[in-house]
């Protein structure tokens, strides 16, 4: 029997997580589930003549990562709210949500070039677990994620790309940047 979040226990790497318990023979003993862990053979995920050879690479990932994070920070907080309202105003929080991100945003990320906005599309992607196309399905509907979805292969995206870094070598790639980003290595 899992006993509800006994205690949260601070933050780590900026996330918070819960310790949770079971009851075994009568006593309670804590539960941690942990992250999935890749192990390199080496320190170093990148070498040397990948930093070379990706440099452009590396710059579009630092540039575009905080985006992400910030709509994967601005996704949660948004699921959170809405689970908390009524039915009926769900669509309006959803609306108002898009129209503070257009007005935060809208300006900057014009400014960025093509292969940036690619980049953007794959990090949103393994920063949420989800494609953008199906996030916006999820909150706006499959009429309103397939209109994106044509404008945006009007443009050369394609809002359905997913970030799979077992099968894809440039998303491996982007997730060892990533990981290299976050270690302070590059």
């Amino acid at each position: 029997m899992i006993i509800a979040a006994l205690m949260a226990s601070g933050t780590a790497f900026g996330q918070e997580h819960y310790t949770f318990g079971t009851v075994l023979d009568g006593d309670t003993v804590p539960l941690y589930y942990l992250h999935e862990v890749t192990v390199y053979s080496s320190g170093m995920l990148l070498t040397p003549k990948e930093i070379r050879q990706n440099a452009k690479l590396i710059k579009n990932v630092r540039l575009m990562r905080p985006y992400a994070l910030e709509g994967k920070h601005r996704l949660d907080k948004l699921e959170l709210e809405i689970a908390a309202l009524p039915r009926r105003d769900r669509r309006a929080a959803i609306k108002e949500a898009e129209r503070q991100l257009l007005a935060d945003y809208k300006g900057e990320l014009s400014n960025y070039t093509f292969s940036q906005g690619l980049v953007l599309i794959k990090l949103i992607d393994r920063e949420t677990n989800r494609s953008a196309y199906k996030i916006v399905g999820e909150l706006r509907g499959s009429l309103r994620a397939g209109l994106y979805q044509a404008i945006a292969r009007l443009f050369g995206y394609n809002l359905k790309d997913t970030f799979d870094p077992k099968h894809n070598k440039k998303d491996d790639l982007i997730d060892r940047i990533c990981i290299s980003i976050d270690r302070g290595q590059i």
